[in-house]
């Protein structure tokens, strides 16, 4: 009885992740929408680190704040993102002394 279960499960969480996949080509949105999808990575991206940046020290979330400042200014130079990674990184570190 659990294989059925998992096997269930397994269909129920592929068949929504496969199918756009195969439809995407035949399928054309107006303009508006198709800007409105390509921001969905944007602002997920967002949800995710937004959180991380005021946690990175309970006690002094402006470390966090300073450091995601850090690596927006640095991304807004067109700088390689593993430069914008180990500078928000290097900020947070030199903060902490």
């Amino acid at each position: 009885m659990i294989i059925w279960a998992i096997i269930g499960m397994a269909v129920v969480t592929a068949v929504p992740r496969i199918l756009p996949a195969f439809i995407v080509d035949y399928v054309h949105f107006p303009k508006w929408v198709d800007r409105w999808l390509n921001a969905i990575p944007y602002a997920a991206l967002g949800a995710l680190i937004f959180p991380g940046i005021l946690s990175v020290k309970p006690e002094a979330p402006q470390i966090g704040v300073i450091a995601g400042m850090v690596g927006i200014l640095l991304a807004w130079l067109n700088l390689n993102i593993i430069i914008v990674i180990i500078g928000a990184i290097a900020s947070v570190f030199l903060m902490t002394f």
